[in-house]
């Protein structure tokens, strides 16, 4: 713009004042005057006369401005222009605004709140009082049957993340009319302030899922166990070099979601060798056909050896790894190792006495160690507890889980102890306490920093033993196809003779070692076969077909 043109601008503005200072005064003398008169008639005082004047000159200003602003937008219209103060007005008087001074539209989309979202997180505290959910920056899915609810996908104001709604995702829940076991929070991974809220219209879970096929549980990326609140398959990634911890009250589900998960790795991982400790005695009996060792005991003793078992079996493997770098060659990829233990905090339990806490304490520290050390063998446990206390599996096994699954507990001290001391410190907590207790096998699975509300899968029987007969048929046709070895002439001769017990001074002879000495014909049989004897009948030393028939399907 020219100076001489801001100039003229200038003695413009500045004659405009003059003018309506000018006419200020004249139209205060005459109002004076007027009411003057007023004053002598009505025989008001002169403080009531000056309010007066100055409210009538209110009103009176107020009504020239009023007529000015609608002259001014009558004439931009014939002009096609607005003025930006008619402008501002009509933006203030109507929200929807789809048009700016120069045809900023991208200017007035952003200044348009989603008056829903807006409400309720500014009322939750998630932003501030002063900040909006911007309406061009929002989508809303609705769930289709079975889920049966919104999904809500927004930005959330600059300065702000996905955090802010997670803290105050409670409050949230109520302003939209439903509890917290209602919603569902997701996080983008590309942009912080992108969020996801799932709003259920029912409570979760109230409705049954089907439940899914073989070819979905293939089809799955990973291990799933459960279904999430809209009915879609839920679990992990993998069990590679992980562990998990399920704990909940009793009757809560807590052995039937294991079952499904058992049932969901054979059919994902297709081969690994299982073993089993069933401290109820008959809830894992399905699977005791199919894996490596099985036993049904509350006895410390016998967790602890099989502990140790598995200890040295990882040893094995590390020993195997560190031979196969000092040589430059790959390493072997070993076979998946599940080792499952229901109602595991029996094993560390103690009488009080000061030798059964130290044998408790020498547990602890062979399963801590079979935990920690052994994932990168390949080997994994899963323990599960009904007494998910502070002293019911120590904190130094514990800690060791990477994965985490309460069911309905009574309370959030409880909760921490199963999933975690600062799990409420996480993205978008979810309180086991508040579960409905109702639903079995309902809960909280704790994966990779993220909290998924999820119902384990309860397989019917038969598509159960459909999957375990299938595995057992496979294990056997492998036995077959082996090569000959003294372990396969041992299961052969037991099979050919059809016994499932045979004694080391029987077993001896047939596989050639000839040593009177028992103690000696034992140690020689037991390294030929790779598997240690037991007892049996009447406490003879001998070997069962079943341990025989789980170390040919097993590999080192």
């Amino acid at each position: 713009m020219s100076k001489t043109k801001q100039k003229k601008q200038q003695v413009s503005a500045s004659e405009d004042l003059y003018g309506q200072t000018a006419g200020g005064i004249g139209a205060l003398a005459v109002v004076f005057a007027i009411l003057g008169a007023i004053k002598g008639k009505l025989g008001l005082s002169w403080p009531v006369m000056v309010l007066l004047t100055a409210g009538v000159l209110v009103l009176i200003g107020w009504g020239a401005w009023k007529v000015r602003i609608r002259i001014l937008a009558l004439l931009a219209g014939h002009n096609g222009q607005q003025p930006a103060n008619a402008t501002a007005t009509l933006a203030q008087e109507a929200a929807p605004a789809t048009a700016v001074i120069g045809g900023d539209q991208a200017a007035a989309q952003a200044a348009v709140p989603h008056p829903e979202l807006t409400r309720a997180l500014a009322t939750a505290g998630a932003i501030g009082k002063d900040e909006i959910i911007r309406a061009h920056e929002v989508t809303i899915e609705p769930v289709p049957a079975p889920g049966r609810g919104t999904v809500y996908d927004f930005l959330v104001p600059e300065g702000r993340t996905h955090q802010d709604v997670a803290r105050r995702l409670g409050p949230v829940a109520g302003m939209f009319g439903v509890t917290r076991m209602h919603t569902k929070l997701e996080r983008s991974w590309d942009n912080e302030r992108r969020t996801r809220l799932l709003v259920l219209d029912e409570p979760p879970h109230t409705r049954p899922f089907a439940m899914p096929t073989r070819q979905q549980i293939e089809a799955f990326d990973g291990v799933p166990f459960g279904h999430d609140v809209v009915g879609q398959l839920s679990g992990v990634d993998t069990f590679d070099k992980a562990s998990m911890l399920v704990a909940g009250l009793s009757q809560m589900g807590k052995t039937t979601l294991v079952n499904g998960l058992i049932t969901c790795l054979l059919i994902a991982y297709g081969e690994f060798d299982l073993y089993l400790l069933d401290g109820k005695f008959c809830g894992l009996t399905q699977f005791e056909k199919i894996a490596v060792r099985y036993e049904a005991s509350e006895n410390p003793a016998v967790f602890e050896d099989m502990v140790d078992e598995l200890n040295a079996r990882g040893e094995r493997r590390y020993a195997e790894l560190k031979e196969a770098k000092r040589n430059r060659r790959p390493a072997r990829k070993f076979r998946p190792v599940f080792f499952i233990i229901d109602e595991a905090a029996d094993f560390f339990a103690h009488d009080g006495t000061n030798a059964g806490k130290d044998n408790a304490a020498r547990i602890a520290e062979k399963a801590r160690s079979l935990v920690s050390k052994c994932l990168e063998s390949g080997i994994s446990v899963v323990m599960l507890t009904q007494r998910p206390s502070h002293n019911a599996i120590p904190v130094m096994v514990r800690d060791q889980f990477v994965y985490r699954v309460c069911l309905y507990v009574a309370s959030e001290g409880t909760a921490k102890v199963a999933l975690g001391d600062t799990y409420f410190e996480t993205i978008a907590p979810i309180n086991p306490a508040l579960l409905d207790s109702r639903i079995k096998g309902q809960a909280v699975l704790f994966a990779h920093g993220t909290s998924t509300l999820i119902r384990g899968f309860n397989f019917p029987d038969e598509f159960m033993w459909e999957v375990i007969d299938e595995v057992y048929d496979r294990q056997q046709q492998a036995i077959e196809k082996a090569p000959e070895t003294p372990l396969k002439q041992a299961i052969d001769l037991m099979r050919s003779a059809d016994v499932d017990f045979m004694a080391t001074a029987d077993l001896a002879p047939a596989l050639g070692i000839t040593e009177a000495d028992p103690t000696e014909r034992g140690k020689k049989l037991a390294k030929l076969l790779g598997v240690a004897a037991g007892k049996g009948p009447k406490g003879v030393r001998g070997y069962q077909l079943t341990d025989l028939l789980a170390a040919a399907t097993s590999d080192s």
